[in-house]
């Protein structure tokens, strides 16, 4: 009986006007050959995340996306935002 576990990044997406990435990661435990657990784990990388430690296909967006320019916008949403609260 062998017993193996993948991590897998399986979703990918771009969304929103600040180019959010949304990264789905998928843990499959196998059990000779067959699958018998799979359970899913997401996180966010923003215009000001560190990337530094993401996958390539995942930096490859950043680069893509994450422009200066947006960053710049992002930054100034974040401030307008942090400035209306009471």
């Amino acid at each position: 009986m062998a017993i193996t576990k993948e991590i897998i990044e399986d979703k990918i997406e771009v969304v929103g006007s600040f180019k959010h990435i949304n990264v789905r990661t998928a843990t499959v435990v196998k059990e000779d050959g067959k699958e018998v657990l799979r359970s899913f784990h997401r996180h966010v990388v923003s215009p000001d995340s560190d990337a530094s430690s993401e996958s390539d296909e995942v930096k490859k967006l950043v680069g893509l996306h994450h422009t200066d320019e947006l960053k710049k916008e992002y930054s100034d949403f974040k401030k307008a935002q942090a400035d209306a609260r009471p």
